[in-house]
Formats: structure tokens, sequence, C-alpha cells
């Protein structure tokens, strides 16, 4: 039998290492010879430290190993994380696919560089467990809902129960939040005396996703019925305040699951086409798509020509955002362009008013329309 003190093989057992301590900001004052808080200042070039005491300790350093504070520690002590949360509604790979989202993201990324933070992107279905562990545990400074944002989010909840301040561009509209918005609704009227001055009453909308636990598909029923994320559901309201059939009966609408071109292909095969996949007859079909984004719009000008409709001629479409759209060659879409950048900038300097005590006012971005080459007149009938 084995004895203690022994290995297998019978020798005695040599004690294990001591770890080596990390070394510390006061072993290198003592080595320089001077206080911890001059070592300190010393790291952190401070002007009042004369070159040759910084010259001193940083020697003291390097022959220590010690690398510098710890920023952990360090942004503790100052009840900051230099962390920025934003939170987009779906997979990450969303913020990176959707040009509008990546201008946002970027210019958003300048302003908080600035301020000596980092972003934290947070993506994801609304009560993804792991989403709402990140958002309830980990240290951020603040946090921007750059996509939009449900009212009743349970990650809204959670930060403002942790006093995290909030910045929302289109929402959430909470109080608390504080909002980067557009004019959506007016907007979508624009869009919609535009397609009504060309003579459309037959319209049709693809909708952006209208809440949580998204769906493919018409948006009708009891779903339609609940307000669902702000920016789908102004854009709808706005476009049935002009064109809405007499009577009050709602425009038909498809609800696409993402902001993507293959979901608006989709919607425009679900709304041009029959059950057995045919295109519907010209008086069957509408004569215009209203799509809630460019991208929604670019898969529904495709997926008309890949059934044989000429746009504007058969089909008039516009789209939402106002992004550089290359897969229509040299066609232009007709869109409400808006303020990427500034959405992103406006974001940032909030962040900036709220961290340095401030309450930033709410503030409405402009948008125009523009009109291009993807809508026209309605055929003439016959």
């Amino acid at each position: 039998m084995q004895r203690t003190g022994q290995d297998a093989a019978g020798e005695p057992r040599r004690a294990p290492e001591a770890r080596q301590a990390r070394p510390t900001l006061k072993a290198v004052a003592a080595r320089a010879g001077v206080s911890t808080s001059t070592a300190s200042l010393a790291f952190a070039g401070d002007p009042r430290v004369v070159a040759a005491t910084r010259e001193r300790v940083l020697a003291a350093a390097a022959e220590l190993g010690y690398a510098g504070p710890d920023p952990l520690a360090r942004s503790l002590r100052r009840g900051r994380s230099r962390v920025v949360g934003v939170v987009v509604g779906d997979r990450l790979g969303y913020a990176f696919a959707d040009p509008l989202a990546v201008v946002q993201l970027d210019a958003l990324a300048d302003e908080v560089g600035a301020l000596g933070a980092g972003l934290l992107l947070i993506g994801g279905v609304e009560d993804d467990p792991a989403r709402l562990a990140v958002v309830e545990q980990t240290p951020m400074d603040a946090v921007v809902f750059a996509t939009c944002g449900g009212d009743d989010d349970p990650a809204l909840d959670l930060l403002l129960r942790r006093r995290v301040p909030v910045v929302g561009v289109e929402g959430p509209y909470r109080e608390g939040v504080h909002l980067v918005d557009l004019d959506n609704r007016g907007a979508a009227r624009r869009v919609g005396h535009h397609l009504a001055g060309l003579g459309h009453t037959d319209v049709a909308v693809v909708a952006l996703p209208w809440g949580p636990h998204r769906r493919r598909g018409p948006l009708e029923g009891r779903r339609r019925a609940v307000r669902g994320y702000n920016d789908a559901w102004e854009r709808l309201a706005g476009t049935e305040d002009v064109l809405a059939p007499p009577g009050g009966a709602p425009l038909p609408a498809w609800e696409a699951p993402t902001n993507s071109r293959e979901e608006g292909a989709a919607a425009a095969r679900g709304l041009l086409c029959g059950a057995d996949g045919d295109l519907l007859p010209p008086g069957r079909r509408p004569t215009a798509v209203v799509a809630q984004s460019d991208l929604l719009a670019v898969g529904v000008v495709t997926a008309a020509r890949g059934l044989g409709l000429a746009v504007p001629g058969d089909l008039s479409v516009t789209g939402y955002d106002g992004v550089e759209t290359p897969w229509l060659g040299t066609d232009r879409l007709t869109t409400v362009r808006q303020p990427a950048a500034a959405r992103g900038r406006e974001a940032g300097r909030m962040v900036a008013e709220l961290l340095a005590g401030g309450s930033p006012e709410r503030v409405e971005l402009p948008v125009e329309l523009v009109v291009g080459t993807t809508t026209g007149p309605p055929r003439a009938a016959g």
C-alpha cells in the first residue's frame, strides 16, 4: 500500500510550488522608492509626475513583471464598466446584413469610443434565457436599443430594475427610455399620398416583424389587432391612413419574420400568387406593394419580375430606409430616406449625456420621400 508522503514509485513527494503572486503596485512603488499614489499617477501618465520619476517607476515595474493596474478593478472603483450594450432585435447576423444597421452601429461605435468605452452586441429573441442572462448579469454603463424594440421586452424590465440608463432608437416607448425617434407614421402617409396620386387603390403591405415569436404569413386577426413593434405598427397605420379601402377594411398585409431580401421575395409570392403558386390575374392582385424596408422591397421587385410582372408597369413597389440597392441595377427604389448615421450619433450623444448625469430630451430626426423608378401609374384594365 502506498504511504502518505510517497509517490507511486516510493519516492518522497515534492511539495507543490507556491503559485507566484501577481506583483502589486505597492511593490513597484517600494522598488522605485516612491509612494503608491505617485506610482499610480505615473502609470496614468499624470503630468504632475516628473519624467525621471516616471522612468524609475516603469523600470521597477519591468523588473517585477508588473503590467499595470487591473482594468477590471479600476473600472469597478470608478463605478464604470466602459461597456455600452446594444440590443438588436434579431440574431446578430441581422445587424451585419442590414446596410442601415451597419451604418448606424458604426456611427454609434465612434461616439461610444470617444468615451473610452466599447460596444457589446446583444441579439436573440426577447425571451431567450441566454440573452436575458447577459442583460441581467453583465456590467454595462448604458444600453441602446438600436433596432426599435418592443415596449414589453423583458430585457427592458431588467435594465430599468438595475437602473441602467437606456436609449431607444424608434422605441421602446416606455418611461425611463430616452428616444431617438422618426415620424414613421407621417413618412408612411407620404408614401401613401404618392401612390394615391398615381391612381393606386389596390395596395398591399409587406410588414417588418410585428412582434415577438416572429411569423411568416398574412398579418391578420388577433395578431394584427395587438400593437406590434413600434416601427412596423406606425408604418402600417400611416399607410392605411391614406390607402385603406372605404368601409374601414384593413389593407392586405404580409408579415416577414426578418428583414431580408429573401423574406421580401417570399412575401411577394404570398401576395401575388394563389394557393397553387400561380400568379393571380389582374383585378385579384395588388397594383402596388408598400414594403417597410428597402431590403424587403428589393425582394418584392425581384420576385415580381421572376413571375413575369413589369415593375412599375404591372406592380409599383416602395421601400423604406434609403440604403444602397445594387441588386436593382440601374433602377432606383422609391423609398423613404432616413438618416442612418445620425441615428447612431444621436444615440451615442445621449449615452454621453446620461453618463455625465444629464437627462437628454427626445430627438425626432427628419425623413424624406425619394421617388425613384419603381413606382408609376397602374396599368389600365383590359
